[in-house]
């Protein structure tokens, strides 16, 4: 591995080599835009295959639990959209922080490429709990400790868009957009903790990186696959719209015009 220079957007940056690619050039939306595109039908196969493995084992296979009979297995959808929710966020926000301290286009562009998909998925994750809250709690919603935070982070995605549709100047948009991003990140581990902080109605994790997890094999098997469903889904789908993104700012470009013209960048 050796370290050199190069530029990207005007700025002096790191040229990482390894072997013989020089992985620093994909900092640039022209080189990053057939990259995308090569790897974006991969992940969305991969994404459709996890995902119907997943629905098959937690559906058909998985046991009925015996506290809350069938209707648990809604935790297929509702517990990997959760882990999603926030993840991407936090994903988006390091995008969004890389694109303020070095100024590059393009993590701008990631950071606005995986807003929608990581409200979608907040979205999900809120809708399934109110379905798995009626018959568990017997309400549709109560102002719980990690349903409220979890609506915030709902409420985040939205400004994050909204601000950046709001601010014609991409450049000005990309900066309010990120200090937003950034400064809601403090809402995440309020999410993941509210249970232990607070006395709340939600149950604990099942699901632990310290601790076996406390439910049957097949059960794991059928979460964890629908896990790397919305994973490998998020990042085809942020890879498509960067691809859009790209192509609308760059349009003025001498490479989105012979793009146009031949369909190879």
């Amino acid at each position: 591995m050796k370290i050199s220079s190069d530029h990207d957007d005007r700025q002096v940056g790191t040229a990482l080599v390894i072997g013989n690619v020089n992985w620093f050039k994909y900092a640039s939306p022209q080189a990053f835009y057939p990259l995308a595109g090569a790897m974006m039908p991969w992940f969305a196969w991969a994404a459709a295959a996890c995902c119907l493995a997943g629905l098959t084992v937690g559906f058909f296979v998985a046991p009925t639990d015996h506290q809350q009979g069938e209707s648990y297995r809604i935790i297929f959808l509702h517990v990997p959209a959760a882990w999603m929710s926030m993840f991407i966020y936090l994903v988006m926000a390091f995008w969004a922080g890389t694109g303020l301290v070095f100024n590059t286009r393009l993590s701008h562009m990631m950071a606005s490429a995986l807003a929608p998909t990581g409200a979608l998925f907040t979205f999900i994750a809120l809708w399934t709990g109110s379905l798995w809250g009626k018959p568990t709690w017997g309400t549709w919603w109560v102002w719980d400790a990690r349903l409220t935070s979890e609506l915030i982070l709902l409420f985040l995605y939205f400004g994050f868009m909204a601000l950046q549709a709001a601010i014609d100047e991409p450049r000005r948009a990309d900066r309010a957009g990120a200090v937003l991003a950034l400064v809601g990140v403090v809402n995440i581990p309020i999410i993941y903790f509210s249970v232990k902080w607070w006395n709340t109605l939600h149950q604990g994790a099942s699901v632990s990186l310290t601790g076996a997890p406390t439910m049957a094999a097949t059960m794991f098997t059928g979460m964890i696959l629908m896990a790397f469903a919305a994973w490998f889904y998020s990042i085809a789908a942020a890879l498509h719209r960067a691809r859009s993104i790209i192509l609308e700012r760059e349009r003025s470009a001498d490479w989105v015009a012979h793009y146009a013209r031949t369909g190879r960048p």
